[in-house]
């Protein structure tokens, strides 16, 4: 396959048009940052951000690369289906349950970031222990988003992923260094209507190519592969709960979210920031929905890219860029190729903005130097952003493995953090003691049970816990009861360590 050079000329304007709309923002922030706070204006915009520009960033944050391109992915699998793409219902009642119960009280106390008020109620120690796993999660998801941008434009444009790797990660932390929050909420809106804009303009034209069936007929019925449909086996509904209770509830304890409602003008607003978003989530998953629904409808001997199909290759994470590429005119898969583009760019600089906010506002500034200044606590959210981004970059080119990783501590947020996020907010008697227990006892239960593609043989074997080639795999909804375990530990070793304290058990010279 030759270049692609009118995809190139694209993929240019489009990255150009995202860094001039940054360094616009980061002139709009800086001429509205007088008589402000800095940090504040960087971190969370000054908490200034309109409903119309904060419903655009907390949608494109959540719809990113590994959203559109893992929906797709999922609906195409014969193994999974349709009933099993979960994301879009699951980050719709995550950011609904947020805006009902944990917008309120974060927003009324002004909070800046999400580690705030565990920083508050834990003391700096138990902060930076439970700042661990957001941080590692950010800089894996910030690596895995751009892993997956080079293969996709490796796909289309057929240049080399590392070069798209290097470009999109100089772009990101460039405009987000220049801007924060303000360039990273404006470059969401232009990409969040890329995105829209480009996957509608491709989806008629793969419908209606002539080695794809009829996804209506397909959606049903045995064609080239089984029913997109999908089907929930018996065994397999304690995974299926497992994943969709990670998904609502395992998304909230991040500042990527928080930093979104956290900017808006009032918790009125920031809370209908929150549903608004959790539907415009939702309806986000529609094209990626019906690109593996053709996936799955087509004969792929047919089409140039032949056989073996894409999943007998193991291209199975690739299927959207392949569908756009070999489904539709050259002209209109470069379209596609924007959307996947914006889609990635949008959320990896939010992970970025988060990771390096809540270094310089909860690590550097309330534990290193308790007397810095603003603009120094600011250089050192820069100084940090640009480490993290490096790393992250650098990180990409394993990228099998930063995917693994990114799963795995998305999965310790949800068992470590949330929990110690609900204590915290609404169990305000609770302490370090019940943190430190809950914090210990949630990590060694998550990483007693194994992880296959990181090939960690799992040492508590839950119900049903069976071994498929090699391989164990937990069957039983472990991560969830993880987490219920973890919130236990908090609120009965706090109730006990006051107990003992209050009675004289315990000399109040051993409370630390």
């Amino acid at each position: 396959m030759a270049l692609n050079i009118p995809g190139l000329v694209s993929l240019s304007v489009f990255f150009t048009l995202t860094l001039a709309t940054g360094i616009w923002a980061s002139w709009k922030s800086k001429k509205d940052q007088q008589n402000r706070n800095p940090t504040e204006m960087a971190i969370v915009g000054g908490r200034n951000i309109n409903v119309f520009i904060g419903l655009f960033t907390a949608t494109a944050t959540w719809v990113g690369g590994a959203y559109i391109n893992g929906t797709a992915e999922i609906v195409y699998l014969p193994s999974k289906g349709l009933l099993w793409v979960q994301a879009p219902v699951g980050f719709a009642l995550s950011l609904v349950i947020g805006g009902f119960f944990f917008v309120n009280p974060m927003r009324s106390k002004n909070y800046v970031t999400v580690m705030d008020p565990l920083q508050e109620t834990y003391g700096n120690v138990m902060g930076s222990l439970l700042f661990i796993p957001p941080l590692l999660g950010e800089v894996f998801w910030f690596a895995a988003i751009l892993a997956s941008l080079g293969a996709t434009i490796r796909v289309i444009l057929d240049i080399g992923g590392s070069l798209a790797i290097i470009v999109s990660a100089c772009t990101v932390i460039l405009y987000t260094l220049l801007g924060g929050l303000y360039s990273v909420a404006y470059t969401d809106v232009i990409q969040l209507v890329f995105i829209t804009l480009s996957l509608w303009v491709c989806i008629p034209f793969a419908l209606v190519n002539s080695a794809t069936e009829s996804i209506y007929y397909t959606a049903t019925h045995q064609s080239y592969q089984d029913p997109w449909i999908g089907k929930i086996e018996k065994q397999y509904l304690g995974r299926w709960l497992d994943d969709f209770f990670y998904l609502v509830l395992g998304s909230i304890p991040w500042q990527t979210y928080f930093q979104r409602v956290l900017s808006a003008a009032s918790p009125g607003q920031a809370r209908l920031i929150s549903y608004l978003s959790g539907l415009g989530c939702f309806l986000m998953a529609i094209p990626s929905v019906l690109i593996g629904a053709v996936a799955a409808s087509t004969d792929w001997n047919q089409t140039t890219y032949g056989l073996p199909s894409p999943l007998e290759r193991g291209e199975s994470a690739m299927i959207l860029p392949l569908v756009l590429h070999y489904l539709c005119p050259a002209y209109i898969s470069i379209a596609g190729l924007g959307a996947i583009a914006a889609a990635a760019m949008s959320s990896a600089d939010s992970a970025l903005l988060s990771a390096g906010s809540m270094f310089a506002h909860n690590i550097y500034r309330k534990i290193l130097r308790k007397k810095a200044t603003e603009m120094e606590v600011l250089w050192a959210m820069r100084i940090s952003m640009l480490v993290f981004g490096s790393g992250a970059a650098g990180l990409a080119f394993y990228s099998s493995s930063v995917y693994d990783l990114w799963f795995l501590s998305g999965e310790l947020v949800y068992a470590l953090l949330f929990p110690q996020l609900c204590c915290a907010l609404f169990a305000p008697s609770t302490n370090t003691y019940g943190s430190a227990a809950g914090f210990f006892v949630g990590l060694l239960l998550r990483l007693l049970a194994g992880e296959p593609a990181l090939s960690i043989p799992p040492i508590i074997c839950y119900p049903a816990c069976s071994l498929v080639n090699r391989t164990y795999s937990q069957l039983f909804p472990f991560k969830t009861f993880t987490v219920l375990l973890t919130l236990g530990t908090i609120l009965a070793v706090s109730y006990l360590a006051v107990l003992l304290f209050q009675r004289n058990l315990l000399p109040l010279r051993w409370d630390v």
